[in-house]
């Protein structure tokens, strides 16, 4: 955009300042405060210049997970190597504050059956997509459920994200167990 300055903050915020890019909201200053650091606008999305010096919104601010180690992890990267796996329809990712990240798996039950059981394809599909992470990326430990996130039962948005918060109010609880097996 011209007139528009465009950098990326050290934590990989996209940041932007220019003439067309707000100064603050109106009468509220703690807002104003939040969404600026100095005079760069703060996105709330986490991005990367490519090769050709294009930007590229890799994820949001709001998803990254921070482990107990205090790694950033983009976890729509992962979820988007697993539904590209035969026999998962649809991933989420989780690991806030803990040591490693376990995921709900959705199967794709066309692809499942009797002769490949759901729980083996998975464990395959799974060390498939690990041998591609580095290490705090990999995905130790999983559910797998059999409800999808739809835009019915609310666990996705219209334009297809998941709502991390409405899957975790449903799963948090098996998701936890699976940091003490």
């Amino acid at each position: 955009m011209p007139n528009t300055d465009v950098k990326i903050s050290d934590e990989s915020e996209i940041l932007v300042k220019g003439e067309n890019v707000m100064n603050g909201y109106f009468k509220d200053p703690d807002a104003t405060k939040n969404a600026f650091s100095e005079e760069w606008l703060k996105t709330g999305d986490v991005g990367v210049f490519d090769k050709d010096d294009y930007l590229v919104i890799t994820d949001r601010m709001k998803d990254i997970i921070v482990n107990s180690g205090g790694d950033n992890i983009s976890p729509t990267k992962i979820e988007t190597m697993l539904v590209m796996e035969p026999g998962i329809n649809q991933a989420m990712v989780y690991g806030d504050g803990e040591k490693y990240l376990v995921a709900i798996i959705v199967i794709d039950t066309s692809f499942v059956n009797e002769m490949q059981p759901s729980k083996k394809i998975i464990d395959e599909a799974l060390k498939r997509v690990n041998h591609q992470l580095s290490a705090i990326e990999k995905v130790k430990n999983y559910i797998i459920v059999d409800e999808e996130f739809t835009v019915e039962n609310e666990m996705m948005t219209p334009s297809m994200k998941i709502k991390r918060y409405k899957v975790l109010e449903k799963y948090e609880d098996a998701l936890r167990a699976l940091y003490t097996i």
